[in-house]
């Protein structure tokens, strides 16, 4: 059975949200970065880098959410992997894109909305951040004017990488309703059955 190490509450998300679209059993092994568990040896034996999440199946053992998403998506398919080698590279391109353009600002603003101490906390620096997401968000609003799914014609691992990593702005109640193209796409890929099981209680 495949293993995921990590917690909902985290990257980790990505990688259970995708497991549920695919349908596959898993254990996933609760391991928490707050707690030191990334930190153990045996889970550094597994990815050096002690980050969460990473996946175990079989022989393989992945890290880093985007690469474990790509490799269950082009493993297990499932109607999630793109169908051409150009919609598979802008699946990739967009799983980057995300990675680099809009989650270094989204997680400058959980850390001084929600994870620093309060005295630690700096209000400008946030909404500095909120206000540099506003190109990237421009960006995909434009991408998806015209489309339902972010690549070719369908659902597919593009859409769960990106949308796992935007779906935060709900927890961070920042506003996208100057971006209702993205807005919508982004309710539809929320709304699904599987977004909602990986989340849980936890949230992403």
């Amino acid at each position: 059975m495949i293993k995921v190490y990590g917690v909902p509450a985290s990257r980790t998300f990505r990688t259970l949200w995708m497991l549920e679209e695919l349908g596959l059993p898993y254990e996933n092994i609760p391991t928490h970065f707050a707690t030191g568990d990334t930190r153990k040896p045996e889970f550094l034996a597994i990815n050096p880098n002690g980050h969460i999440p990473a996946l175990v199946d079989g022989d393989v053992t992945m890290w880093e959410s985007m690469a474990i998403n790509l490799y269950l998506a082009k493993k297990y398919d499932k109607g999630l992997q793109p169908k051409s080698l150009a919609d598979e590279c802008h699946a990739i391109k967009w799983s980057f894109w995300a990675m680099t353009e809009v989650e270094p600002h989204l997680l400058t603003v959980l850390m001084h909305r929600m994870f620093l101490p309060p005295d630690q906390r700096d209000p400008k620096a946030a909404d500095a951040a909120i206000e540099k997401l506003t190109k990237p968000f421009a960006v995909l609003d434009a991408e998806m004017a015209e489309r339902k799914y972010l690549v070719g014609d369908s659902y597919s691992v593009a859409d769960v990488n990106v949308a796992s990593v935007l779906s935060w702005v709900a927890l961070l109640k920042i506003s996208v309703e100057k971006f209702p193209n993205l807005a919508r796409w982004l309710d539809v890929c929320t709304s699904r059955p599987a977004c909602k099981k990986a989340r849980g209680s936890a949230g992403p």
